[in-house]
Protein backbone atom coordinates (compact mmCIF):
# COMPACT_ATOMS: atom_id res chain seq x y z
CA UNK A 1 0.00 0.00 0.00
CA UNK A 2 1.22 3.66 -0.66
CA UNK A 3 2.09 5.96 1.59
CA UNK A 4 0.04 9.03 1.77
CA UNK A 5 0.23 11.49 4.96
CA UNK A 6 -1.35 14.28 3.61
CA UNK A 7 -4.48 15.30 1.64
CA UNK A 8 -7.12 17.44 1.36
CA UNK A 9 -10.86 16.87 0.98
CA UNK A 10 -13.73 19.01 0.12
CA UNK A 11 -16.81 18.97 2.59
CA UNK A 12 -20.58 19.63 2.40
CA UNK A 13 -22.60 19.18 5.58
CA UNK A 14 -26.12 18.98 4.34
CA UNK A 15 -28.58 21.55 4.34
CA UNK A 16 -31.98 21.41 5.92
CA UNK A 17 -34.91 20.01 5.44
CA UNK A 18 -37.89 22.68 4.03
CA UNK A 19 -40.70 23.22 6.00
CA UNK A 20 -44.02 23.34 4.47
CA UNK A 21 -47.70 24.92 4.17
CA UNK A 22 -50.36 22.98 5.23
CA UNK A 23 -53.81 23.05 6.81
CA UNK A 24 -56.15 20.46 8.22
CA UNK A 25 -59.08 19.27 6.27
CA UNK A 26 -60.87 16.95 8.35
CA UNK A 27 -64.62 16.01 8.57
CA UNK A 28 -66.61 18.25 11.23
CA UNK A 29 -63.51 20.17 11.67
CA UNK A 30 -64.86 23.67 11.08
CA UNK A 31 -62.15 26.05 10.78
CA UNK A 32 -59.69 23.32 10.55
CA UNK A 33 -55.99 24.71 11.12
CA UNK A 34 -52.42 25.17 9.90
CA UNK A 35 -50.56 21.92 10.64
CA UNK A 36 -47.28 21.97 7.80
CA UNK A 37 -44.31 20.70 9.88
CA UNK A 38 -40.75 20.98 10.41
CA UNK A 39 -37.99 20.34 7.95
CA UNK A 40 -35.41 17.96 9.08
CA UNK A 41 -31.62 18.78 9.94
CA UNK A 42 -28.77 18.21 7.46
CA UNK A 43 -26.51 15.69 8.39
CA UNK A 44 -23.14 16.42 9.85
CA UNK A 45 -19.59 15.99 8.38
CA UNK A 46 -17.06 14.02 11.32
CA UNK A 47 -13.59 12.74 11.16
CA UNK A 48 -12.84 9.99 13.53
CA UNK A 49 -9.57 8.14 14.26
CA UNK A 50 -9.66 4.36 13.87
CA UNK A 51 -7.05 1.47 14.52
CA UNK A 52 -5.73 -0.44 11.46
CA UNK A 53 -4.83 2.06 9.65
CA UNK A 54 -1.73 3.94 8.63
CA UNK A 55 -1.89 5.92 5.80
CA UNK A 56 -4.17 8.34 4.10
CA UNK A 57 -4.63 6.77 1.06
CA UNK A 58 -8.29 6.61 1.09
CA UNK A 59 -8.33 10.09 0.19
CA UNK A 60 -6.30 10.37 -2.71
CA UNK A 61 -8.99 9.61 -4.99
CA UNK A 62 -12.14 10.04 -2.84
CA UNK A 63 -11.73 13.94 -2.22
CA UNK A 64 -15.27 15.22 -1.90
CA UNK A 65 -17.45 14.44 0.53
CA UNK A 66 -21.36 15.29 0.41
CA UNK A 67 -24.00 14.74 3.94
CA UNK A 68 -27.52 14.49 2.80
CA UNK A 69 -30.24 17.31 3.21
CA UNK A 70 -32.63 17.00 5.99
CA UNK A 71 -36.16 15.48 4.44
CA UNK A 72 -39.15 17.98 4.06
CA UNK A 73 -41.97 18.41 6.42
CA UNK A 74 -45.32 17.67 6.03
CA UNK A 75 -49.28 17.68 6.44
CA UNK A 76 -50.11 16.77 9.93
CA UNK A 77 -47.52 18.29 11.94
CA UNK A 78 -45.35 15.92 10.61
CA UNK A 79 -40.87 16.73 10.84
CA UNK A 80 -38.96 15.78 7.93
CA UNK A 81 -36.41 12.83 8.64
CA UNK A 82 -32.97 14.09 9.88
CA UNK A 83 -30.03 13.36 7.57
CA UNK A 84 -27.23 10.54 8.55
CA UNK A 85 -23.77 11.91 9.03
CA UNK A 86 -20.82 11.02 7.06
CA UNK A 87 -17.85 10.16 9.01
CA UNK A 88 -14.05 10.27 7.37
CA UNK A 89 -12.03 7.50 9.03
CA UNK A 90 -8.17 8.45 9.45
CA UNK A 91 -5.50 6.81 11.31
CA UNK A 92 -4.61 7.42 14.77
CA UNK A 93 -2.15 10.65 14.49
CA UNK A 94 -4.40 12.44 12.17
CA UNK A 95 -4.03 16.37 12.48
CA UNK A 96 -7.17 18.04 10.48
CA UNK A 97 -6.14 21.82 9.41
CA UNK A 98 -8.02 24.60 7.64
CA UNK A 99 -7.46 25.28 4.32
CA UNK A 100 -4.47 28.10 5.16
CA UNK A 101 -2.97 24.77 6.28
CA UNK A 102 -2.08 26.32 9.96
CA UNK A 103 -5.30 26.60 11.84
CA UNK A 104 -5.82 23.27 13.95
CA UNK A 105 -9.51 22.06 13.89
CA UNK A 106 -8.74 18.70 15.61
CA UNK A 107 -5.44 16.60 16.55
CA UNK A 108 -6.66 12.94 16.59
CA UNK A 109 -4.58 10.98 19.20
CA UNK A 110 -6.61 8.24 20.52
CA UNK A 111 -8.61 5.71 18.83
CA UNK A 112 -12.65 6.47 18.79
CA UNK A 113 -11.46 10.41 18.86
CA UNK A 114 -14.04 12.09 16.96
CA UNK A 115 -14.69 15.83 15.67
CA UNK A 116 -16.83 17.48 14.07
CA UNK A 117 -15.45 19.18 10.70
CA UNK A 118 -19.40 20.37 9.18
CA UNK A 119 -22.65 21.18 10.52
CA UNK A 120 -25.51 20.20 9.16
CA UNK A 121 -27.91 23.15 8.95
CA UNK A 122 -31.37 23.40 10.48
CA UNK A 123 -34.66 22.79 9.10
CA UNK A 124 -36.85 25.37 8.08
CA UNK A 125 -40.18 25.34 9.87
CA UNK A 126 -43.17 24.60 8.62
CA UNK A 127 -46.36 26.69 8.95
CA UNK A 128 -47.61 25.24 12.18
CA UNK A 129 -44.98 26.86 13.72
CA UNK A 130 -46.00 30.54 13.03
CA UNK A 131 -49.94 30.13 13.93
CA UNK A 132 -51.17 32.74 17.15
CA UNK A 133 -54.21 33.96 18.12
CA UNK A 134 -53.68 36.83 15.83
CA UNK A 135 -52.65 35.00 12.89
CA UNK A 136 -54.70 31.76 12.60
CA UNK A 137 -54.36 30.90 8.94
CA UNK A 138 -50.49 31.37 8.20
CA UNK A 139 -49.16 30.64 4.64
CA UNK A 140 -45.13 31.11 5.30
CA UNK A 141 -42.87 28.37 5.77
CA UNK A 142 -38.75 28.70 5.54
CA UNK A 143 -36.28 26.81 3.40
CA UNK A 144 -33.97 24.92 5.33
CA UNK A 145 -30.60 26.56 6.12
CA UNK A 146 -28.14 25.32 4.07
CA UNK A 147 -25.22 23.05 5.80
CA UNK A 148 -21.29 24.36 6.51
CA UNK A 149 -18.82 24.02 3.62
CA UNK A 150 -14.99 23.97 4.09
CA UNK A 151 -11.72 22.52 2.32
CA UNK A 152 -9.53 21.00 5.20
CA UNK A 153 -6.26 19.61 4.77
CA UNK A 154 -5.82 15.88 6.18
CA UNK A 155 -2.21 15.46 7.96
CA UNK A 156 -0.37 12.42 9.36
CA UNK A 157 1.78 12.35 12.38
CA UNK A 158 2.82 8.98 13.54
CA UNK A 159 2.65 8.20 17.03
CA UNK A 160 6.01 7.02 17.99
CA UNK A 161 7.93 7.19 20.86
CA UNK A 162 11.63 7.60 19.42
CA UNK A 163 12.24 9.12 16.17
CA UNK A 164 15.79 8.70 13.65
CA UNK A 165 17.22 11.87 12.52
CA UNK A 166 20.12 12.55 10.82
CA UNK A 167 21.41 12.38 6.69
CA UNK A 168 20.78 10.27 3.95
CA UNK A 169 22.96 7.35 4.37
CA UNK A 170 23.34 7.70 7.61
CA UNK A 171 22.32 3.92 8.35
CA UNK A 172 19.34 4.70 10.28
CA UNK A 173 16.88 2.24 8.13
CA UNK A 174 19.61 -0.63 8.94
CA UNK A 175 19.64 0.45 12.63
CA UNK A 176 15.13 0.13 12.34
CA UNK A 177 15.81 -3.06 11.22
CA UNK A 178 18.80 -4.43 13.46
CA UNK A 179 16.04 -3.23 16.58
CA UNK A 180 12.85 -4.49 15.09
CA UNK A 181 10.69 -6.49 12.73
CA UNK A 182 10.53 -3.45 10.43
CA UNK A 183 11.78 -4.81 7.08
CA UNK A 184 12.88 -1.49 5.63
CA UNK A 185 14.71 -1.22 2.45
CA UNK A 186 18.65 -1.96 3.19
CA UNK A 187 21.51 -1.86 0.05
CA UNK A 188 24.71 -1.76 -0.78
CA UNK A 189 25.01 1.88 -2.45
CA UNK A 190 23.72 5.22 -1.50
CA UNK A 191 19.87 5.90 -1.11
CA UNK A 192 17.63 7.61 0.64
CA UNK A 193 14.50 6.21 2.39
CA UNK A 194 11.54 7.68 0.66
CA UNK A 195 8.82 6.89 3.22
CA UNK A 196 8.64 7.02 7.44
CA UNK A 197 8.83 3.27 8.44
CA UNK A 198 7.97 2.33 11.82
CA UNK A 199 9.09 -0.57 13.95
CA UNK A 200 7.85 -1.96 17.65
CA UNK A 201 11.44 -2.49 19.45
CA UNK A 202 10.80 -5.08 22.24
CA UNK A 203 13.71 -5.16 25.02
CA UNK A 204 11.71 -7.56 27.21
CA UNK A 205 8.09 -9.30 27.19
CA UNK A 206 7.41 -5.93 29.42
CA UNK A 207 9.41 -3.08 27.79
CA UNK A 208 8.72 -2.03 24.46
CA UNK A 209 8.44 1.43 22.12
CA UNK A 210 8.04 2.42 18.50
CA UNK A 211 10.82 3.96 16.77
CA UNK A 212 10.08 5.68 13.82
CA UNK A 213 12.49 6.06 10.73
CA UNK A 214 11.85 9.30 8.79
CA UNK A 215 13.89 10.25 5.16
CA UNK A 216 16.97 11.92 5.76
CA UNK A 217 17.03 15.63 5.96
CA UNK A 218 19.88 17.71 3.51
CA UNK A 219 21.08 21.25 3.95
CA UNK A 220 17.94 23.51 2.75
CA UNK A 221 15.56 21.14 3.61
CA UNK A 222 13.39 23.20 5.44
CA UNK A 223 13.64 25.77 2.93
CA UNK A 224 12.16 22.74 0.69
CA UNK A 225 15.56 21.01 -0.86
CA UNK A 226 15.36 17.44 -1.75
CA UNK A 227 12.55 15.58 -0.25
CA UNK A 228 12.26 19.02 2.14
CA UNK A 229 11.48 19.04 5.84
CA UNK A 230 7.63 17.49 5.35
CA UNK A 231 8.18 14.38 7.20
CA UNK A 232 9.76 15.70 10.37
CA UNK A 233 5.84 15.65 11.31
CA UNK A 234 6.23 12.39 12.33
CA UNK A 235 8.53 12.81 15.03
CA UNK A 236 6.69 15.78 16.72
CA UNK A 237 5.16 13.75 19.06
CA UNK A 238 8.22 11.83 19.83
CA UNK A 239 9.23 11.93 23.41
CA UNK A 240 13.40 11.41 22.20
CA UNK A 241 15.50 11.96 19.31
CA UNK A 242 17.58 9.52 18.14
CA UNK A 243 20.27 11.30 15.61
CA UNK A 244 22.60 8.90 13.77
CA UNK A 245 25.66 9.97 12.33
CA UNK A 246 27.50 8.51 9.26
CA UNK A 247 31.33 7.62 10.80
CA UNK A 248 32.65 6.62 7.51
CA UNK A 249 32.06 10.55 6.47
CA UNK A 250 35.09 12.84 7.00
CA UNK A 251 33.17 15.50 9.25
CA UNK A 252 30.50 14.33 11.17
CA UNK A 253 30.49 17.21 13.27
CA UNK A 254 29.74 19.08 10.36
CA UNK A 255 26.94 16.45 9.31
CA UNK A 256 25.53 16.74 12.80
CA UNK A 257 25.52 20.42 12.71
CA UNK A 258 23.61 20.39 9.08
CA UNK A 259 21.09 18.32 11.09
CA UNK A 260 20.29 20.28 13.87
CA UNK A 261 20.36 23.56 11.69
CA UNK A 262 17.10 21.94 10.10
CA UNK A 263 15.56 20.53 13.16
CA UNK A 264 16.05 24.64 14.06
CA UNK A 265 14.19 25.58 10.91
CA UNK A 266 11.29 23.58 11.20
CA UNK A 267 10.38 24.51 14.89
CA UNK A 268 7.34 22.92 16.23
CA UNK A 269 9.72 22.14 19.45
CA UNK A 270 11.83 19.37 16.91
CA UNK A 271 15.35 21.28 18.15
CA UNK A 272 14.44 21.17 22.39
CA UNK A 273 13.78 17.37 22.22
CA UNK A 274 15.97 15.13 24.65
CA UNK A 275 18.37 13.97 21.94
CA UNK A 276 20.37 10.99 21.91
CA UNK A 277 23.76 11.46 19.50
CA UNK A 278 25.35 7.79 18.07
CA UNK A 279 28.19 7.30 15.45
CA UNK A 280 27.19 4.62 13.49
CA UNK A 281 29.36 2.37 11.03
CA UNK A 282 31.60 1.44 13.77
CA UNK A 283 33.06 -1.71 11.75
CA UNK A 284 34.00 0.75 8.75
CA UNK A 285 36.31 2.74 10.58
CA UNK A 286 39.66 2.25 12.15
CA UNK A 287 40.53 2.78 15.87
CA UNK A 288 42.03 5.71 15.52
CA UNK A 289 39.02 6.98 13.44
CA UNK A 290 36.99 6.09 15.78
CA UNK A 291 38.75 7.67 18.76
CA UNK A 292 39.27 11.17 16.85
CA UNK A 293 35.40 11.50 15.82
CA UNK A 294 34.03 10.60 18.89
CA UNK A 295 36.32 12.88 21.01
CA UNK A 296 35.59 15.54 17.70
CA UNK A 297 31.29 15.35 18.40
CA UNK A 298 32.16 15.03 22.28
CA UNK A 299 33.53 18.78 21.94
CA UNK A 300 31.43 19.99 19.44
CA UNK A 301 27.72 18.62 21.25
CA UNK A 302 28.77 18.82 24.87
CA UNK A 303 27.62 14.84 25.42
CA UNK A 304 29.62 11.51 24.62
CA UNK A 305 27.82 10.17 21.37
CA UNK A 306 27.27 6.28 21.69
CA UNK A 307 29.62 4.24 19.14
CA UNK A 308 27.67 1.45 17.36
CA UNK A 309 27.16 -0.78 14.14
CA UNK A 310 23.82 -1.34 12.90
CA UNK A 311 25.27 -4.09 10.35
CA UNK A 312 26.77 -5.91 12.83
CA UNK A 313 24.72 -5.08 15.80
CA UNK A 314 27.64 -3.69 18.31
CA UNK A 315 26.47 -1.48 21.25
CA UNK A 316 22.79 -1.16 19.48
CA UNK A 317 21.69 -3.27 22.84
CA UNK A 318 22.88 -0.20 24.99
CA UNK A 319 21.70 1.84 22.80
CA UNK A 320 18.02 0.68 23.04
CA UNK A 321 18.37 0.57 26.61
CA UNK A 322 18.94 4.32 26.77
CA UNK A 323 16.36 4.89 24.21
CA UNK A 324 13.99 2.72 26.42
CA UNK A 325 14.89 4.42 29.23
CA UNK A 326 14.88 8.18 27.94
CA UNK A 327 11.39 7.10 26.65
CA UNK A 328 9.41 6.06 29.86
CA UNK A 329 11.06 8.95 31.82
CA UNK A 330 9.43 10.89 29.36
CA UNK A 331 5.87 8.71 29.81
CA UNK A 332 5.57 9.38 33.56
CA UNK A 333 6.53 13.19 33.58
CA UNK A 334 3.09 13.45 30.61
CA UNK A 335 1.37 10.85 33.03
CA UNK A 336 2.12 13.05 36.13
CA UNK A 337 1.16 16.36 34.00
CA UNK A 338 -2.46 17.95 34.58
CA UNK A 339 -4.77 17.02 32.13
Amino acid sequence: MKFLDEAKVHLKAGDGGDGVVAFRREKYIEFGGPDGGNGGRGGDVLVEAVDGLNTLIDYRYAQHFRARKGGNGAGSDRTGAASDDVVLKVPVGTVVLDEDKETVLADLTEPGQRAILCRGGDGGHGNAHFKSSTNRAPRRADKGYPGEERAVWLRLKLIADAGLVGLPNAGKSTFLAASSAAKPKIADYPFTTLHPQLGVVRLNATEEFVLADIPGLIEGAHEGAGLGDRFLGHVERCAVLLHLIDGTQPDPVEAYRTVRAELEGYGNGLADKPEILALNKADAMTPQARTSRMKALERATGQAPALISGATGDGVPELLRRLADAVARERSVRAAAPA
